[in-house]
């Protein structure tokens, strides 16, 4: 039995939990329902079971699109973190203006549209008046199509992808630096350790929760990558991956069934298998911290 004294307070909290329920838990559940189901929005659902997940699983695009994605975790991961790691320290060396001038330079691509950063890297992208092509042609070299290349187009996207990125993952890196005592550095630097033993010793170990950090947002953003790819090849709903799928990637797969093959069911089971890879991964992520620990 609810108290009178409680009302007041289950009032102010109602707003916020009709909203929750509304856009978080009601589609969760609908959605849970649809991957049961085969649906394109015009027709009567018509329960299939499991099969959406054993269509999904057995097609040749999730398997491309899976293939693409671990490769794209495997690189961009440990190189944006890296980027990171060194801009910070970069940063972390200047002091006053010059340092709030690099901090600002280096997080600008962070706050830039998704749209207008695409747009900026497929003109440097571009096809013999592209920047990059334009510095290989004073070189000589030949004019490469990093957008529609297979070998080259993934890539093309890490690039930008870290650029992107790497100014958000700095500035945590950077006052994680700022909150490790100078006695440590003074300390290393009594036994005669340099500079780059600093680093290695004193900075990286002192940095581990951060680094954590970093490394396990940017594993569940890339598991999520969409807009990237999707924009610099210039995908549509029915057209999307770029040459030969070389750029699908599996939120682009699911979109692609969802709205442009009008298959409901199958979107909806392709968002519930990312989804438990995402808790397994991270859960896996967890796991191995709490193993360094202990040991």
């Amino acid at each position: 039995m609810i108290e009178k004294k409680h009302i007041p307070h289950l009032l102010m909290v109602f707003p916020f939990m009709a909203l929750f329920a509304v856009f978080f838990l009601y589609p969760i559940v609908s959605g849970l329902i649809y991957s049961f189901h085969d649906w394109n929005a015009t027709t009567q659902m018509r329960f299939v079971g499991l099969g959406n997940y054993e269509r999904i699983i057995a097609s040749r695009d999730f398997k491309k699109a899976m293939w693409n994605l671990g490769t794209y975790i495997v690189i961009t991961v440990p190189l944006g973190i890296a980027v990171s790691f060194c801009l910070a320290l970069l940063v972390d060396s200047f002091k006053g203006f010059w340092s709030n001038f690099f901090r600002s330079a280096f997080f600008m691509p962070v706050v830039l549209p998704m749209f207008l950063a695409a747009t900026i890297w497929r003109w440097i992208y571009t096809p013999n008046i592209g920047l990059l092509n334009t510095i290989r042609g004073w070189f000589g070299l030949e004019s490469v199509q990093f957008l529609n290349d297979t070998s080259t187009m993934l890539y093309s996207l890490i690039a930008v992808d870290v650029w992107v990125s790497a100014g958000f993952n700095m500035v945590i890196i950077l006052a994680g630096l700022k909150n490790i005592p100078k006695h440590y550095y003074e300390a290393a630097r009594l036994d005669g350790a340099s500079k780059l033993q600093e680093v290695f010793y004193v900075t990286i170990p002192m940095l581990y929760p951060v680094l954590f950090f970093v490394t396990t947002y940017g594993v569940i953003s890339a598991l999520q990558v969409f807009d990237t790819p999707w924009l610099l090849t210039g995908s549509s709903f029915s057209d999307y991956g770029g040459r030969q799928n070389a750029l699908l990637f599996p939120v682009m797969d699911m979109m692609g069934r969802g709205f442009g093959e009008l298959k409901f069911g199958q979107a909806s089971a392709y968002g519930f298998l990312l989804t438990a890879v995402i808790v397994v991964v991270t859960a896996g992520m967890f796991a191995f911290r709490r193993k360094g620990y202990d040991a």
